[in-house]
């Protein structure tokens, strides 16, 4: 029974301070976000460099066989955003470090030089990483894994000496989409990562048995290098609604309405700002729903998350455009 006292006698409170309150324009380092969105999406490009493995059989001038490969990189995909007009900052960033391929081969001959196109498995380690903050929360999440995919290319070989070929490869390498979703208070994040990439590389093998009757036909081992580019990156963000609404913050307080549980709408403005919202005030929100209160240590002001109320902060405009009297 104490709280509905409380409340009402707020109330009075609050209306008894709006006459003759006006306001003194004054410096003020918090603001009062209303709920707030955005994305972002970046790609990467990055060197490569391997050692690759196989065996080629010939049949005439077709050429097919195995081989398998390893390569390291640091292929990264990374944004920066700031949410505006809030202070909220993002930052996202995913990458691969390695990957490697078993791969089929499959080509026509031609003297010195062998055409070939090559597919199978991909597999390779993704990890993606996302924060967010808005003071006084911060929010990080992340994820690695290994993930198994495909691959696709091909490329062209040039028999230098009997037992050395020179080689420009081309591959698609696809090793799926990572992604998360975490949302904590008002901070909220879903990032996702195509780990798909292209590289290009030019290499050289060493044939164990450069004798035999066909030329390309036997073992090898050699090593390449390149460059990388792909891992497209998106991220979306949301940051707010929790604002300072401390009535010691605001001037020219005028009551507009009531909810059912008695809570008040009240138009006002912030010292330092010139725009009229439409809110409630922290003071009053404390003693029917606390639950939605934050406190911030650092200035002693009280912060509301509107989404607990099931509530968004609005301007006078916005407010007069959703008809005076309807809920926030």
């Amino acid at each position: 029974m104490s709280r509905p006292v409380k409340a009402v006698a707020l109330s009075v409170c609050i209306t008894a301070a709006t006459m003759g309150l006006s306001c003194q324009y004054v410096s003020a380092g918090a603001g009062s976000p209303p709920l707030v969105n955005g994305s972002n999406s970046a790609s990467a490009s990055s060197w490569v460099g391997g050692a690759q493995v196989g065996y080629n059989w010939q049949r005439n001038s077709f050429v097919y066989g195995l081989e398998a490969d390893i390569s390291a990189m640091h292929l990264k995909s990374e944004m920066n955003s700031v949410l505006q007009p809030s202070p909220a900052t993002a930052n996202t960033n995913a990458s691969v470090d390695w990957y490697g391929t078993f791969r089929g081969r499959l080509g026509w001959s031609a003297g010195p030089i062998l055409v070939y196109g090559t597919g199978g498995l991909a597999y390779g380690n993704v990890d993606l990483n996302s924060s967010i903050s808005n003071s006084p929360f911060s929010l990080y999440s992340q994820t690695s894994s290994v993930k198994v995919g495909w691959v696709a290319g091909g490329g062209i070989e040039y028999m230098w000496r009997p037992n050395v070929t020179l080689n420009l490869g081309y591959q698609y390498v696809d090793l799926g989409t990572v992604s998360l979703a975490d949302p904590i208070l008002t901070l909220s994040q879903n990032a996702s990562a195509h780990a798909a990439f292209s590289v290009v590389t030019v290499g050289l093998n060493w044939r164990f048995y450069p004798t035999t009757p066909m030329p390309w036909e036997g073992a090898y081992v050699g090593g390449h290098a390149g460059g990388a580019w792909g891992l497209n990156t998106d991220a979306d963000y949301s940051a707010g609604s929790i604002g300072v609404s401390d009535i010691r913050l605001k001037c020219d307080i005028a009551l507009v309405g009531r909810l059912d549980d008695g809570l008040g709408l009240y138009r006002y403005r912030y010292l330092w700002s010139d725009t009229v919202y439409v809110g409630v005030m922290a003071q009053e929100v404390a003693l029917i729903h606390p639950e939605a209160i934050v406190r911030d240590a650092l200035d002693d002001y009280l912060r509301v998350d509107y989404g607990r109320l099931g509530l968004h902060l609005m301007t006078l405009p916005e407010w007069d455009a959703r008809s005076k009297g309807e809920r926030l």
